[in-house]
């Protein structure tokens, strides 16, 4: 299975914008997802997993989908799924290939992000992973795809 990221519109079959009635409508093909609340930063999650690879709906703004994040499988699994960004899959592509053509801030390397785009990734793991010469992992573990705007408060 493929699930293409469109930046600013979609992660898989789960739009930016959507209510969270469709936010569930679009993943429950891959089983029952978990509704959760949360007083704190986030009001809503919608949790799943679609063949290993974890993935989490964020409804920030009253009951709107604002981001999506995607999750490699935890140490050990496989999975034939597919996260594309631009044809490149994102969780078995170098992250610094990955990042080559993008115009991504990378302060300490573990956390970049295109702010243009609203793309959001991260190679902060404990698990067992290909590492470069300095320690960071050698592939992204999560990819996060916000609506507009979504990374401007970490341009202050």
């Amino acid at each position: 299975m493929d699930l293409p990221l469109a930046p600013l519109h979609s992660a898989g079959p789960v739009r930016l914008g959507v209510t969270l009635d469709e936010a569930v409508a679009a993943v429950s093909a891959w089983g029952e997802p978990r509704v959760r609340t949360r007083p704190n930063r986030v009001l809503v999650t919608v949790s799943t997993v679609c063949d290993g690879v974890g993935v989490e709906v964020l409804l920030e703004e009253e009951d709107t989908v604002t981001a999506v994040e995607l999750w490699w499988p935890a140490e050990g699994r496989e999975t034939s799924t597919r996260v594309l960004l631009g044809g490149a899959d994102v969780f078995r592509t170098p992250a610094d290939e990955l990042l080559r053509d993008l115009a991504a801030h990378d302060g300490d390397g573990e956390d970049p992000f295109v702010p243009g785009l609203s793309l959001g990734f991260t190679r902060r793991t404990s698990q067992e992973v290909a590492r470069r010469p300095d320690g960071l992992p050698v592939h992204f573990t999560s990819v996060l795809v916000g609506g507009e705007d979504y990374y401007d408060f970490r341009l202050r």
